[in-house]
């Protein structure tokens, strides 16, 4: 795993869709966001805004992308926790990110 960021949690977990203990591999994009509900068990709902130009006003807009990613025993995010999701292979019919670390 050459990312940066990567660093192995103290915390060990016996979830085989966790990036550190498991087989699950990570590629593609990577985002930082912050959990907005995790209320449904190994699942976190993750939003961050991002900014567009509108050419024809030449003006600016707020957009929000909202994401649900895998969260293992080992990171275990709460509502309010500022994370790095990585893209992965599909986990289920809606996940296919997975958080790596809380910052």
């Amino acid at each position: 795993m050459q990312y940066k960021d990567l660093i192995k949690p103290e915390a060990t977990c016996s979830d085989r869709n966790c990036p550190y203990h498991g087989d699950l591999r990570i590629h593609g994009a990577s985002f930082e966001g912050t959990v907005i509900s995790a209320r449904a068990p190994k699942t976190v709902s993750v939003a961050w805004t991002r900014t567009s130009r509108i050419k024809k006003y030449d003006r600016f807009i707020k957009e929000k992308t909202k994401v649900l990613a895998h969260n293992p025993e080992c990171i275990n995010a709460k509502a309010g926790d500022r994370v790095v999701v990585y893209e992965t292979r599909p986990i289920s019919r809606w996940k296919h990110f997975v958080v790596v670390r809380k910052l």
